[in-house]
């Protein structure tokens, strides 16, 4: 396995507690462009999408070993894991959000918002009630390089909210011009989307009716574009970058990076302690163990 030296940048003193191994791992190479890792504690194992080859790669952390997990794959972009241990995908050819359940059947979540078709889900997160909310920007159908070029039914980008009762798909925020990464704070009270368009990171009060308020600007990047989003237990936000891992305090101060040779676009923690961050950078999927954990859904 190949390492390469860690890098970290503290630029703000609150960084101090965010260490790690003094090498990161590049636990595989070879995607066109990696993307959504999502980790599974029951099994071990990392999914990944490598979203222009139209597949999903899979890595299992007892035996070091890469390979195929689905292909073609409607060429997915990000992904989460449900309450349940399931797998929930944004599919950018196939214009919907699925759930693959445990006998390996795939339920189709959101396929439509007021009768016409999605855009191109991007990323998607499962709050604690099971609602689950999805970004839906347009590069799946922009070009066929990451789907399948088509025109918009919807004429704009949306954050949408699926509801776990009923089902309906409804918008919770239509002011983004290419909404991408999206994570709940550790209480679920706040909602950060970023809008990689505008490039920066947005945060919204959660309410208990399951819209959303505010929306007010949280950070901007300083290198390349802002991609996936995740929290950690202390609740700061760590994000994709042009040149790394930004890690930003609840309040929006950039604390400190990690720095990774390759444009990163998404991230995760996993692991049996959830202190192990994996990250997708342009052909690679690379990881670190940290002295943080990642948030877990409240109780």
């Amino acid at each position: 396995m190949e390492t390469i030296e860690a890098r970290f940048e503290t630029l703000d003193d609150r960084f101090k507690a965010c260490r790690g191994d003094d090498r990161v791992e590049r636990l595989h190479t070879g995607c066109r462009w990696a993307e959504g890792p999502a980790y599974f504690p029951a099994g071990r194992f990392l999914v990944w999408s490598d979203i222009p080859n139209d597949r999903m790669l899979r890595w299992d952390e007892m035996t070091g070993a890469v390979g195929p997990f689905r292909q073609p794959a409607g060429y997915t972009n990000g992904h989460t894991v449900d309450r349940e241990g399931r797998l929930v995908s944004c599919e950018q050819g196939n214009r919907r959000v699925t759930r693959t359940e445990h006998d390996g059947s795939v339920t189709v979540i959101a396929d439509r918002w007021e009768g016409r078709r999605l855009n191109s889900p991007n990323d998607v997160v499962v709050r604690s009630d099971g609602s689950i909310w999805f970004t839906d920007p347009s590069y799946g159908i922009d070009t066929d390089y990451e789907g399948h070029r088509a025109e918009s039914e919807i004429g704009a980008c949306h954050v949408y909210r699926v509801d776990p009762a009923t089902g309906k798909v409804r918008t919770v925020a239509e002011d983004f011009v290419r909404p991408n990464g999206l994570a709940f704070s550790t209480d679920e009270s706040t909602l950060y989307v970023v809008d990689t368009r505008s490039n920066h990171i947005r945060a919204f009060g959660v309410n208990e009716d399951g819209t959303l308020s505010g929306g007010q600007v949280l950070a901007s990047c300083d290198s390349g574009v802002f991609d996936g989003i995740r929290v950690d237990t202390a609740g700061r936000i760590w994000a994709a970058a042009g040149d790394g891992v930004h890690c930003f305090d609840p309040d929006g101060t950039l604390i400190g990076k990690i720095h990774i040779p390759e444009t990163v676009s998404n991230l995760c923690f996993g692991g049996l302690k959830r202190n192990q961050l994996f990250i997708t950078a342009t052909a690679s999927v690379y990881t670190i163990l940290l002295t943080v954990n990642g948030a877990t859904r409240p109780s």
